[in-house]
């Protein structure tokens, strides 16, 4: 699976604001800690907030915050905003003995967005990812 820049910021604006505090978290805290350049960070905390994953709030005391619990919210979720529903894909086959690999992209497709469903921005948070062995050495 291929993900864009922008799909793997988001990801991790969003763990960012599920292991914050709760109240807003500027976005200059959110680009500080992540390591993303602020002007692409901008962009992507609207397009999270129109697909209504994030609120916001303007001023001194002002930031973003998720809009629901972050155990409610899967990766899958914050995906589908950045990069909209994914396509079906080549379901047509291959010619030959090549014609099995069709099948192949579909279960890893179908796995890829299984994965996705099932882990939530608080299991991100938490570092207890289902399905995933903790890097060796810790976090």
């Amino acid at each position: 699976m291929r993900t864009s820049a922008r799909t793997r910021y988001a990801l991790r604006a969003v763990a960012e604001l599920a292991a914050a505090p709760p109240g807003p978290v500027p976005a200059e805290r959110i680009a500080e800690a992540q390591s993303i350049p602020r002007r692409f960070l901008d962009n992507i905390l609207l397009q999270l907030r129109r697909g209504g994953l994030l609120h916001s709030r303007r001023g001194s005391d002002g930031g973003y915050w998720l809009t629901r619990p972050a155990e409610e919210i899967t990766l899958a979720d914050v995906v589908t905003i950045v990069e909209g529903v994914p396509e079906g894909g080549d379901h047509g086959g291959y010619p030959g003995v090549a014609g099995p690999l069709a099948d192949v992209w579909s279960v890893l497709r179908d796995h890829e967005e299984r994965l996705l469903t099932e882990i939530t921005l608080a299991d991100i948070a938490r570092g207890t990812v289902p399905g995933v062995r903790p890097p060796v050495g810790g976090r």
